[in-house]
């Protein structure tokens, strides 16, 4: 009798611990994909913190960019004592034609690049002293298919390159000059403060918002 006693205990004994058992392996499994989850919420989290920070970077780049031009091109107007305006007026006096663009060089030599198209659809690249607006020199250009296009776009048109520039020089020194024909046509002009569009019929200037 005490015998069977003792193995009963032992058999309860062994139940109790095995279902003991069973119960912490369950509860260490709940606890072990608990643990994965949070894991894999922490490198969600990571990754997406990563791209913020990523985000971030590149368009803090672009910013300095942005501001880096800006001192670049308030530098060289500053150093230009010709404007854009009399420098298309010196260049078509030497080369005459269709002024189609005018831009400050940026390389230290202080001088403006003037496009010029003749009647004969050839464009000249005409180079006029920012300092006393004499002409330095002028080259034809060998796009003359751009040339072509560029006197279709402004065909018609009431206001010049030298107009265009005159009118942009109400929101800051102008650095360059050109045709834009991307949709309807009009001037596009960089001046020391921002971009602008100018009307070929009225000669508007309004901001360019599309930069």
């Amino acid at each position: 009798m005490k015998r069977n006693i003792v193995i009963a205990t032992v058999a309860a004994a062994a139940l109790i611990g095995g279902g003991t058992v069973a119960a912490y392996a369950a509860a260490g499994d709940d606890d072990g994909a608990a643990t994965q989850r949070q894991s894999s919420v922490r490198i969600s989290d990571d990754r997406d913190d990563s791209a913020d920070d990523a985000a971030k970077d590149r368009a803090d780049d672009r910013d300095d960019k942005r501001d880096d031009d800006s001192v670049e091109v308030r530098s060289d107007a500053a150093g230009a004592k010709v404007t854009a305006a009399d420098a298309i007026a010196a260049a078509l006096k030497h080369t005459p034609g269709t002024a189609v663009g005018a831009d400050l060089d940026d390389d230290g030599s202080r001088a403006w690049e003037v496009s010029v198209v003749k009647g004969d659809g050839t464009e000249h690249d005409v180079r006029v002293s920012a300092s006393d607006g004499k002409v330095l020199g002028a080259h034809r250009d060998d796009d003359d298919d751009d040339a072509r296009e560029d006197l279709a776009a402004l065909k018609g048109a009431d206001v010049d390159a030298r107009e265009a520039a005159v009118a942009a020089a109400a929101k800051g020194t102008v650095t360059d000059v050109d045709l834009d024909d991307d949709g309807p046509a009009a001037w596009s002009v960089e001046t020391t403060k921002g971009e602008w569009k100018v009307d070929l019929g009225t000669g508007k200037v309004t901001q360019d918002l599309d930069d």
